[in-house]
């Protein structure tokens, strides 16, 4: 209560004010991958020098709808 009583404001308000910015953090904590530094350096050297495509990678290129 004394936590509420110094932000001037009501109980419910500070529960939701503080649930969102919870809510928040953790969906912002879902949306971004995290990767060592061994794995960053990885993916940046696949993007750089992708591997040749494999059977099944153009199968499946093939199978996708034509473009209009």
């Amino acid at each position: 209560m004394r936590a509420v009583a110094l932000e001037h404001t009501d109980l419910t308000d500070f529960v939701l004010r503080h649930a969102l910015d919870a809510a928040k953090a953790v969906i912002q904590d879902a949306d971004h991958l995290r990767l060592s530094g061994r794995d960053s350096l990885r993916v940046l050297n696949l993007l750089e020098n992708p591997p040749t495509p494999n059977a099944k990678l153009m199968a499946a290129a093939r199978a996708l709808p034509k473009r209009k």
